[in-house]
C-alpha cells in the first residue's frame, strides 16, 4: 500500500545485533522479531543478560585458580630470581592500568552518546505529545462551538424568523451546513486514543536516563580511583591499601559483568525494534488508527493521499457556504427584525473562530510535522543510543577482563612482599652488611682509639712522633672510618697523603707510612696503647 521509504534506513550494528541467537529458557530459538509483550522473546533478552553473569563466574573461577596455584607455587627465591618476578609484575600492573584508563575514556564517550540519543528522543516525544495534544484541543474546540454555541444561536433565530419562511429556509439549510460539520470533525481520528500520553512516557524514560547516567558516572570514576590507589599501594607496600583495593576491585568487577549483560540485553531490544519499528507500530495501532492513517504517518510519502483531505474540505465548504448565508441575512433582515443582528453577528464570529482552528487543524494533521519527530525518535534511538550502549558494553568488557588481571596483580604483589618480609626476619645479626651489625659492632671501649695522622703534619715527620700529653677530659668518639676499617678486615686503601682533620673520608695509608707506624718505639706504644697494634 506504501511505497519504500529512503528517508531512514537502520544502522549496519542495529542487523549485526538483530542477528543475535535469540533463545528462551528451554534453549529453542525464539524468532527475533521485536514483541516485547510474549514471554518466549522475554525470555530470550532474560538468556542474553544472564552472559554477564556467566563472565563474572568464569572471572572467579579463573582467579580462584590462579590464587590456589599462587598459593601452592609459593617458594622462597633469592634476589636474582626475585627481580625479574618483580619486573614482571611491574609491567603487568602498567599495562593493566593503562588498558583500565583506554576502558575508561571508552565509557565516557559511550554514556554521553546514550544521554545524547535519550534527549533527542525525549525532545521529539514531548513535541510530538504537544502537536497531538494541539490537535485534541482543536477538534474539541471546534466541535464545541458548533454543536453547542451555533446551534443555540440558531435556535433563537428560528423563532425570530418564524414568520418569514423564507429565512427560516435559509436557517434550515445552515443547519443542514452544521450537522456536516459535526460530522466531517468526529469521523477524525479519535486523538484521545491515539495520544498514548508520550509525555508521560518521556518523563519515566528520562528519570531512568538519569539514574543509568550517574551510576555509570560513578563506576567510571571508581574505576580511576581503583588505578590511582593500586599505584600508591605498590609504590608504599602498604598491605592495608591492597586490601582495600582488593574489595573495591572485586566491586568494580560485578558491576562490569552486570553492565555488560543489561547493555547487551537492552542493545539487542532495541536494534529488534530499530530494524522494523513500521511494522510494530502499525501493529499496535491497529485497534483504534486504521492502516492508511498509520502509513501516512510512518512513511509521509508525497505517494500517500492524505486521510483527512476529504473531512477538511467538506468543513471547510460547509463553513464558507454559512459565511455567505449569514451575510445575506445581516443584508437583508436585520432592517425588518433588528432583534436578530445580535445572533447573527455572534453566529459569524463562531464561524470565523471555527475557520481559523480548521487552518491550523489542517497544519497540524499534516504528516510533515509529525513525521519528522518520529524520524527524530528514530535517530535518537537507533543511532546515538544503541551506539552508546556499543561503548558501553565495550568498556564494561574491557574493565572486567584488567580488573581480573589486576587482582591477579595484587595478589602476586602480596606474595612478593610477604617474602621480602620474611627475608628480612631470617637476616643474620653478625652479618657485617647488616646495618643492624655495623651499629652492634660499635665497641665503646675503644672509645680512646688515636688516629695516627693526627699528630702528623707531613711526610718528612713521620720518623720522629712527638705526641700531646693525654688528657681524660679530651677523649674523643672513635672515627668512623675506623669502624669500617674494622668491618672490612683492616685492608687499607692506599693514599699518598693524609687527610687530617677535614671531616673527609678516612684515609688509607701507603706503605711507607705503615713502615714508620711498625718503627714506632716502646715509649710511644705505651703511651698510645694496643690500639694500632697489628
Amino acid at each position: 500500500m506504501a511505497t519504500a521509504r529512503t528517508d531512514y534506513v537502520a544502522p549496519w550494528w542495529t542487523y549485526w545485533l538483530h542477528n543475535f541467537p535469540h533463545f528462551n529458557f528451554f534453549f529453542q530459538t525464539v524468532d527475533s522479531t521485536f514483541k516485547p509483550e510474549e514471554a518466549s522473546y522475554q525470555q530470550s533478552l532474560i538468556i542474553l543478560a544472564c552472559v554477564g553473569a556467566v563472565g563474572l563466574g568464569v572471572s572467579l573461577l579463573v582467579l580462584a585458580v590462579y590464587v590456589v596455584c599462587l598459593c601452592c607455587c609459593r617458594r622462597d627465591i633469592d634476589e636474582d630470581t626475585k627481580r625479574p618476578d618483580t619486573c614482571c609484575v611491574t609491567w603487568v600492573a602498567v599495562i593493566t592500568g593503562l588498558i583500565i584508563c583506554s576502558a575508561v575514556g571508552v565509557g565516557f564517550y559511550g554514556n554521553s552518546e546514550t544521554n545524547d540519543g535519550v534527549y533527542q528522543m525525549n525532545y521529539s516525544l514531548y513535541n510530538a505529545n504537544r502537536t497531538l495534544g494541539n490537535i485534541n484541543n482543536l477538534v474539541a474546540g471546534s466541535l464545541g462551538n458548533v454543536e453547542t454555541a451555533l446551534k443555540q444561536h440558531l435556535e433563537r433565530l428560528d423563532e425570530i424568523f418564524s414568520t418569514r419562511p423564507d429565512y427560516l429556509q435559509a436557517l434550515r439549510f445552515m443547519q443542514l451546513m452544521v450537522n456536516n460539520v459535526i460530522r466531517e470533525l468526529t469521523v477524525l481520528p479519535d486523538i484521545n486514543k491515539t495520544n498514548f500520553d508520550l509525555a508521560a512516557i518521556a518523563d519515566q524514560t528520562a528519570f531512568i536516563e538519569y539514574y543509568r547516567w550517574l551510576i555509570y558516572l560513578l563506576l567510571l570514576i571508581l574505576d580511576l580511583v581503583i588505578c590511582l590507589a593500586m599505584c600508591l599501594g605498590m609504590a608504599k607496600h602498604s598491605q592495608y591499601l591492597l586490601i582495600m583495593i582488593i574489595g573495591f576491585v572485586i566491586l568494580s568487577l560485578i558491576l562490569s559483568w552486570a553492565s555488560l549483560g543489561v547493555d547487551t540485553a537492552t542493545a539487542v531490544g532495541i536494534s529488534d525494534f530499530c530494524v522494523s519499528p513500521d511494522k510494530f507500530i502499525v501493529n499496535h495501532t491497529k485497534d483504534f488508527l486504521s492502516a492508511d492513517v498509520a502509513h501516512y504517518y510512518l512513511f509521509c510519502s508525497p505517494n500517500l493521499p492524505n486521510p483527512f483531505q476529504q473531512s477538511l474540505t467538506t468543513c471547510q465548504r460547509s463553513l464558507t457556504t454559512m459565511q455567505i448565508q449569514i451575510q445575506g441575512l445581516l443584508q437583508f433582515s436585520v432592517r425588518v427584525f433588528p432583534t436578530a443582528e445580535r445572533d447573527l453577528l455572534g453566529i459569524q464570529r463562531l464561524l470565523n473562530s471555527t475557520e481559523f482552528s480548521l487552518h491550523k487543524l489542517t497544519a497540524l494533521l499534516d504528516c510533515r510535522g509529525l513525521h519528522k519527530d518520529y524520524l527524530d525518535t528514530l535517530m535518537g534511538v537507533c543511532y546515538d543510543g544503541v551506539e552508546g550502549l556499543l561503548y558501553l558494553s565495550l568498556f564494561s568488557l574491557l574493565a572486567a577482563c584488567a580488573l581480573s588481571a589486576m587482582l591477579c596483580v595484587i595478589f602476586r604483589v602480596w606474595t612478593l612482599m610477604g617474602s621480602r618480609e620474611k627475608e628480612y626476619d631470617d637476616i643474620d645479626e653478625e652479618d657485617p652488611f647488616n646495618p643492624q651489625a655495623r651499629r652492634i659492632s660499635y665497641n665503646p671501649r675503644r672509645s680512646n682509639t688515636h688516629s695516627f695522622c693526627s699528630y702528623t703534619t707531613s711526610l718528612g715527620s713521620q720518623a720522629s712522633l712527638h705526641p700531646p700529653p693525654q688528657s681524660t677530659s679530651s677523649v674523643m668518639s672513635p672515627p668512623e672510618y675506623m669502624n669500617q676499617s674494622m668491618l672490612f678486615g683492616g685492608t687499607p686503601r692506599y693514599e699518598n697523603v693524609p687527610l687530617i682533620g677535614r671531616g673527609s673520608p678516612p684515609p688509607s695509608y701507603s706503605p711507607s707510612m705503615r713502615a714508620t707506624y711498625l718503627s714506632m718505639t716502646d715509649a710511644q706504644i705505651r703511651h698510645f696503647g694496643t690500639d694500632f697494634q697489628v
